[in-house]
């Protein structure tokens, strides 16, 4: 039965998060526009409006004159027409010399002449009737006239708040209608945006109907350079697949093919035991302890390789661990009448990063194959050895060794290299070892010349430690 796949919270549509994304900025700079809109909108209708104020102080200051020492003033029509508007704005004037009222509205608000540059206009806001005005003033020096004349012109808002109000209120349905256009372009923009990511996708969902799994590299066609590492990832992902299945496959076939021999002597020894033959007895006790083996073997292969994530490393000592394994295995020795030897140093520490229970099939697997290979009256030796960086690992025997054509397929599943003796293994011992130390990130090496053979396994230092293969 298939596990059942977890439960995945599902987050927000990638569409709707990408228009949020691109929808969130553009409100954020309408927003921003419409503000500087309307103050830019509320300067430029006050500067406009200034001006023609400003024009009608110019033509009244223009008529102030002097006559037999008496200041004069003929106010122009035109002064007050150029303020004439669609708002009927109601216009006010003042004109005074010092604090006495030459003619106009008494009750206008009057500057402080000291305040004021001399011919120099000046605009202010104030309120009058209950009123907000805008006032134009001037003060002027005439000949003969120890008094400055201060002439002023005011106007109501009505006009200057309609016409901001008008401008505001474009410049809003503009921005409106430029985010909704926005909002339905965007949606098949995002949907044309994403069409090399739905393509991808039904690649993959295409492989799923497959009656055996396809792993070769996705072909989804051009994809955009934001979409490559994921097709990249994915393929190497599928690699890997590839990979792991292919040895499954390999491993099975393999193992089946080596348990089918002691299977097949065990069914022929038992119709001879049932025959009456003593001697299949013997033989049908010795296909078991093979097949025991190799079931162990397979087990112990499958240990090293198993996938998935690797607990995280121990300190193991070494010197300690050799010691459990050589008790272990001292009757097996005993009985192939070969010696068991441990060489590391007294008081020196022999501690690795690494997994005990791999680092003890190592050993037990390189002293078993250097009993079964060797010679009655031979020895196996562990020996530590500690170095700058590495701490090194070397099982030794003094039996007929390996041949050299045969180190490069040694390490292989189930290859058997038979010894002069007659011996002949599982093919398994050595493939573990290697399995096991790469797991462990350590290194397997064969030394070469010399009598019998010598296998070595290097660990690194905790401070040099690389990292282990899963």
């Amino acid at each position: 039965m298939p596990g059942k796949a977890p439960d995945r919270a599902r987050a927000i549509a990638l569409r709707t998060r990408l228009l949020a994304a691109m929808l969130g900025p553009l409100l954020g700079a309408a927003a921003i526009i419409g503000v500087g809109g309307a103050t830019l909108i509320s300067d430029v209708v006050r500067r406009t409006n200034d001006r023609v104020l400003g024009g009608a102080l110019g033509a009244i200051a223009e008529t102030v004159q002097v006559e037999r020492g008496e200041v004069t003033l003929d106010l122009p029509p035109a002064a007050f027409g150029m303020l004439e508007n669609s708002e009927r704005d109601n216009v006010y004037y003042r004109i005074a010399v010092g604090r006495e009222l030459l003619t106009g509205y008494a009750d206008l608000p009057a500057p402080d002449p000291a305040t004021m540059t001399v011919d120099q206009p000046r605009y202010r806001f104030a309120r009058y009737r209950d009123q907000g005005i805008r006032i134009a003033e001037v003060k002027r020096m005439l000949p003969r006239i120890a008094q400055p004349v201060i002439i002023q012109v005011a106007e109501t808002l009505d006009n200057r708040k309609a016409l901001a109000e008008r401008l505001i209120f474009a410049l809003l349905l503009g921005e409106v209608a430029l985010v909704g256009v926005a909002v339905l372009l965007l949606r098949p923009a995002l949907g044309w945006s994403l069409r090399p990511l739905a393509r991808l996708r039904r690649t993959v969902e295409a492989r799923d109907g497959s009656a055996r799994p396809d792993f070769s590299p996705l072909d989804a066609g051009p994809l955009p350079n934001e979409l490559h590492p994921l097709a990249t990832a994915f393929d190497h992902l599928l690699a890997q697949l590839d990979k792991a299945t292919g040895g499954v496959r390999r491993f099975t076939a393999d193992a089946s093919h080596q348990m089918r021999t002691p299977l097949s002597v065990l069914k022929v020894q038992v119709e001879l035991a049932r025959r009456g033959s003593s001697a299949a007895l013997d033989e049908i006790a010795d296909a078991v302890q093979r097949l025991e083996r190799l079931v162990t073997q397979l087990l112990a292969l499958a240990r090293a390789e198993e996938g998935g994530v690797s607990p995280p490393l121990e300190a193991v000592d070494l010197k300690e661990v050799s010691s459990a394994v050589i008790g272990r295995l001292i009757n097996q020795a005993i009985q192939a009448e070969v010696e068991l030897n441990l060489d590391a140093e007294d008081g020196e520490s022999y501690r690795v990063q690494a997994h005990r229970t791999l680092v003890f099939e190592i050993i037990a697997n390189l002293i078993d194959n250097g009993i079964r290979y060797n010679r009655r009256g031979g020895t196996v030796t562990v020996i530590l050895t500690r170095e700058a960086e590495h701490i090194l690992l070397t099982v030794g025997d003094d039996g007929p060794g390996i041949a050299p054509e045969h180190h490069g397929r040694v390490f292989e599943r189930f290859f058997r290299a038979v010894g002069p003796n007659g011996a002949e293994g599982t093919g398994l011992g050595l493939a573990i070892v290697q399995s096991a130390a790469s797991r462990m990130g350590a290194s397997v090496e064969i030394a070469n010349g010399g009598p019998g053979t010598r296998i070595s396994i290097r660990f690194a230092t905790r401070d040099t430690a690389v990292e282990p293969s899963l």
